[in-house]
């Protein structure tokens, strides 16, 4: 089993290491903003959930389609670009911590200005 400290540090590179991939490789909804905001590794660090928002939120169903079918190719890459066994098995997941966020930012948006 690896260390928290360990974990930490292998979400960290996921993260980055990833969110380059998908930059350079993919090919996403004109307009759209794909952002890796969360990752969390297994304890055995064979697998990972990675939280993709995207922006607009409409695009959502499109984004993760293309996420989905290049999932493959995606562990491919990380597999070479990372020099640890195992490659954590990744598994994308939507972030909804952002939409809500959103919503709370437009109800103070009203507040405020009905104060005005």
């Amino acid at each position: 089993m690896a260390s928290s400290q360990r974990i930490q540090k292998v979400n960290e590179l996921l993260k980055r290491e990833l969110g380059k991939i998908i930059l350079k490789e993919l090919e996403f909804p004109r307009n759209t903003l794909i952002t890796i905001t969360n990752v969390e590794s297994s304890p055995d660090l064979r697998g990972a959930k990675i939280w993709v928002s995207v922006i607009p939120e409409n695009q959502i169903f499109l984004a993760f389609r293309v996420l989905k079918r290049n999932i493959y190719n995606l562990q491919k890459k990380l597999d070479k670009r990372l020099k640890m066994r195992p490659v954590p098995r990744i598994e994308f997941l939507k972030e909804s911590k952002l939409v809500e966020t959103q919503k709370i930012e437009e109800i103070l948006d009203k507040i405020r200005e009905e104060k005005d």
